[in-house]
């Protein structure tokens, strides 16, 4: 009996052997969600976490649910988490586990803000980025990184000063970096105006489909050359769908809210919406999920009614400084 028991274990300790590094880390520091069918069977999404303000780490887990489970892409969701006690803490910006599954993938969506993550995890940013693979920056990932002066990868803070690199990560991958709250932020909320109808990630999406809370962010027009404006945004005054737009120069003219673009090869889309509160919005879910499809080559799937559902019950944290839920661990979002 003892020698069987011994068999067994050095069986079990022999396969943990042949598992790929990731599968033995410990992947309750993130969320991995396989694809059911779907035209995105096959390809795989990182999607990263870590905003102070605006509830990413309830965003991405609810992304990764709708793309695995609607569209069959396999999905691995990573949080900010404190190394200390296991818990999803935004607030803890040099800390995101899991970076290495960028190795490979098909789509990295990010929503940091002012991360200053250690080399050995900016590593795997850097070069998934630089390889022109696909990129989503979603509302803060403007402004995603805030890296040391002195770091081996200090250029891609998002006020890099360098001629080489300016503005960092932002304004070199996604197309801008932090300006300014265009709209005023808490009491003025944003409507979504197609502005080319012609592109895949539009379909589906009439003006007023996407609409959130969170306000307009200031960019810098013309966007840099190559940049394709897909969607402009309304602020409006108040804060309901139904508010009316704001009648003075901000609106005039109004400031993208969604723009396509490449890196290095790759396809990149930027919206600066896609907070928490954003999410309920069918507009907003269905331009992220075009967007998905655009950016991992699966336009011809894209149609009008694609599946954009909310998977599972999804109640959104109000947006603000301290508002995130304390005590979770990534397991607590499947």
């Amino acid at each position: 009996m003892l020698m069987r028991t011994f068999r067994r274990l050095s069986l079990l300790c022999g396969v943990l052997l042949l598992l790929p590094a990731w599968a033995q880390a410990d992947d309750a520091q993130w969320l991995e969600f396989p694809g059911k069918a779907g035209p995105g069977k096959g390809k795989r999404i990182v999607l990263i976490s870590g905003d102070e303000e605006y509830r990413s780490e309830e965003v991405m887990p609810q992304l990764g649910k709708m793309l695995s489970q609607n569209h069959g892409f396999d999905c691995t969701v990573l949080f900010a988490i404190n190394p200390e006690t296991g818990e999803v803490n935004p607030n803890q910006s040099d800390n995101i586990p899991g970076l290495q599954r960028l190795q490979g993938a098909d789509l990295m969506i990010i929503a940091t803000r002012f991360r200053a993550l250690p080399d050995d995890q900016m590593k795997h940013i850097v070069e998934y980025i630089e390889a022109g693979k696909p990129v989503i920056g979603l509302r803060t990932a403007t402004h995603a990184f805030n890296i040391p002066a002195g770091s081996k990868y200090a250029k891609y803070s998002w006020q890099h000063s360098g001629a080489d690199y300016v503005q960092g990560f932002g304004r070199q991958v996604l197309g801008e970096t932090w300006i300014s709250h265009h709209g005023k932020h808490g009491s003025e909320s944003t409507r979504g105006l197609v502005a080319d109808k012609s592109h895949p990630i539009a379909t589906g999406i009439a003006d007023g489909d996407i609409w959130g809370p969170t306000d307009v962010y200031e960019v810098r027009l013309p966007l840099p050359e190559g940049s394709q404006v897909i969607v402009l945004g309304a602020i409006l005054q108040g804060m309901k769908p139904d508010a009316e737009v704001a009648q003075d120069k901000r609106n005039d003219p109004m400031m993208p809210i969604g723009w396509a673009r490449t890196y290095q090869g790759g396809r990149v889309f930027t919206s600066t919406m896609g907070a928490a509160t954003d999410l309920p919005s069918e507009g907003v879910r269905r331009m992220i999920v075009n967007a998905t499809y655009w950016c991992t080559g699966l336009d011809e799937a894209i149609q009008p009614d694609l599946n954009v559902d909310l998977v599972g019950d999804f109640k959104p944290t109000p947006f603000g400084f301290g508002t995130f839920v304390k005590g979770k661990r990534p397991a607590d979002f499947r």
